[in-house]
């Protein structure tokens, strides 16, 4: 018996002009970017940065959580698209089998991690007027923001799903996920998708499509609520104690807290790439990815040293 019988069949964006779409998906990663943005002012203010350093800051984060997400996914989800199709790597098109816009379909925040981190070190090469650690230690504070908004893009798109639910009160139809476009044409008989979509959720004489969708956890909403834990818990430590002061504190807290959610989560995932479920004992690509980065921000937390708090 379920509490709350949720069929979700959204629309996920705003039609322009010809084939030209506004994505909420897209405005997801722009709210992140803008919050955080602003979330960086203020640190900047208050620890009296000056503010002609943020705008570079914002640059190469962005382009750092794009290009380290994708290259993430293919290299630890996909890596036969180096062979495959390699251009795909890094513009949002398919060439194989034939060409076509796909946007970039895969994205991982392992990747994303690794990439931001890298991006801070070139940074703090062009920009000295902090250390590596000071800025690590204060940027994860908007990325943990940010993280929230883009679990919530996957909900709205329907993807990073998670496993049936069976009993569990909660659980969700993702119908779009389950009948792609042209299936759902050819199931209904109308020839407008989107028209399709709604009749399966609406009209009676669809239940049977309707019914063949089955319940799973809703895993990227399990997954944002964790991360407003992060992002606070984060904001508490930087705000309202002395480990703010202490040079990798904060940025390991954040790696343990983001990766252990990111850990308990998995286990209601389906796996991220059609067809691939690989575990390591009795751990999916996601999770044995996960621990180096807690083991990391357990030595951050408690064991790393660094001389003139903040200077060098």
């Amino acid at each position: 018996m379920y509490l709350l019988e949720f069929n979700w069949n959204p629309l996920t964006g705003i039609d322009i002009v010809g084939n030209f779409k506004i994505h909420f998906y897209s405005l997801m990663w722009v709210a992140a970017f803008i919050i955080g943005w602003n979330i960086m002012k203020r640190i900047f203010n208050r620890e009296n940065v000056k503010i002609e350093y943020l705008d570079p800051l914002f640059i190469y984060t962005v382009l750092a959580t794009m290009l380290g997400a994708r290259l993430g996914h293919v290299i630890f989800y996909q890596p036969e698209l180096f062979s495959r199709d390699f251009f795909s790597v890094f513009l949002p098109f398919n060439f194989v089998p034939k060409f076509e816009f796909s946007g970039f379909s895969g994205l991982a925040s392992h990747g994303a991690a690794i990439g931001i981190v890298f991006s801070m070190y070139l940074y703090r090469k062009k920009y000295k007027y902090n250390s590596l650690m000071w800025i690590l230690d204060r940027i994860v504070i908007p990325v943990a923001s940010g993280a929230v908004f883009i679990r919530i893009g996957n909900f709205i798109n329907s993807e990073i799903i998670g496993k049936e639910s069976g009993d569990f009160p909660l659980g969700v139809r993702f119908i779009q996920e389950y009948y792609r476009k042209g299936e759902i044409v050819k199931l209904t008989g109308i020839k407008d998708y989107k028209e399709a979509y709604q009749a399966v959720s609406n009209n009676p004489k669809f239940i049977d499509l309707l019914n063949a969708v089955p319940y799973r956890h809703a895993a990227q909403l399990y997954e944002a609520f964790c991360y407003i834990f992060v992002f606070l818990i984060l904001l508490y430590f930087y705000l309202k104690t002395n480990k703010g002061n202490q040079p990798g504190f904060i940025f390991g807290l954040f790696l343990v807290l983001l990766w252990t959610v990111r850990f308990f989560v998995e286990f209601f995932k389906i796996a991220q790439v059609d067809g691939r479920d690989d575990y390591i004992w009795f751990m999916n690509t996601g999770q044995a990815l996960s621990i180096p980065f807690i083991i990391i921000g357990i030595y951050f937390m408690f064991f790393f040293k660094q001389k003139s708090n903040y200077k060098s």
